[in-house]
């Protein structure tokens, strides 16, 4: 199943499904143009009609062409594209893209990916690309081929295998509501760094209920294990996942205490965790600045109560 590029391409053309690597994580892509194609991203993710999808394309300019980008979703474009940012932005009138894919929002959520494999797969399409993590709804987003392939199966006609995701958490998100960036989910680009760009804090936003962008239902990121958060140490019975020092742990985000290196490993411990059969995984504290706010906010909703499946 793992494939060329160009056989990945013309899947996508062909309206199949593809599984390929991002910076951040891997991805379920689509073709963007086809609403038949981005229908089946919902159905083979069980993934609820109303959560809007990430249009994945090979450049600012080909971003243009699909939403209306102000002064401050330009300047971040410029600064932080190819990279783990979202900009979600008014759809542009005669917009190419399925209105599925904006879950019937007159905003569309733009990225540009960094991954080389990523860039390769855009440019041979020639078109946007849908891209969702490549997972179950609600379940830990994959971070390798083999984490994609245990999750979806034979759903996907082509997996790209670009090896562990170097960052490890989905995007960073930024809306503009009333023309004020807003934080719409926290991800591999830290919030610091967003506001230090801009010259100013980010508005907060996002309602579970109603999401505006992808990564705001409650419950999401969930391993089979129930999590228990802010844990010094396991209880009995419970599996523990450390961060920073903790002599004897067998899970670790980060042994150094390094949220970059914490964030890579997240996804990735968190799927190991789930085949020890632990029915509770303890997870210690973890720092709520930098790359830690997007780690705590995985985490949370990891812990919120699962909907019945």
């Amino acid at each position: 199943m793992t494939q060329s590029v160009t056989h990945a391409a013309e899947a996508l053309i062909e309206g199949k499904l593809v599984a390929f690597p991002t910076e951040t994580v891997y991805g379920l892509g689509a073709d963007a143009t086809q609403d038949k194609a981005v229908a089946h991203v919902f159905a083979a993710k069980n993934r609820p009609s109303f959560n809007p999808l990430i249009v994945h394309v090979a450049s600012l300019d080909e971003a243009a062409a699909h939403g209306e980008f102000g002064i401050e979703a330009s300047e971040l474009a410029k600064l932080f594209w190819p990279g783990p940012l979202t900009l979600v932005v008014p759809r542009r009138e005669g917009c190419a893209v399925s209105l599925l894919a904006s879950a019937g929002l007159p905003t569309i959520a733009l990225r540009v990916p960094k991954h080389p494999l990523a860039q390769a797969l855009l440019r041979a399409a020639r078109r946007p690309v849908v891209a969702p993590s490549a997972n179950p709804s609600g379940r830990i987003s994959p971070t390798t081929a083999a984490h994609v392939r245990e999750g979806l199966g034979d759903k996907v006609s082509v997996i790209l295998d670009g090896g562990p995701s170097a960052i490890g958490l989905e995007s960073t998100i930024i809306g503009f509501t009333g023309g004020r960036a807003t934080l719409l989910r926290p991800g591999g680009l830290a919030r610091e760094d967003i506001e230090k760009a801009l010259g100013h804090k980010l508005g907060s936003g996002g309602d579970a209920r109603k999401p505006s962008s992808p990564g705001q239902l409650e419950s999401h990121y969930a391993p089979r294990a129930k999590l228990r958060l802010n844990a010094k140490a396991a209880k009995e019975g419970e599996a523990y996942l450390a961060f920073g020092k903790a002599p004897g742990a067998r899970f670790n985000l980060s042994p150094t205490g390094d949220l970059t290196e914490a964030a890579a490993n997240l996804f990735r411990l968190l799927h190991e965790l789930d085949t020890t059969g632990a029915k509770v995984i303890a997870v210690g504290p973890i720092p709520d600045h930098g790359l830690g706010e997007a780690i705590n906010d995985r985490l949370k909703r990891a812990a919120a109560p699962r909907s019945p499946s």
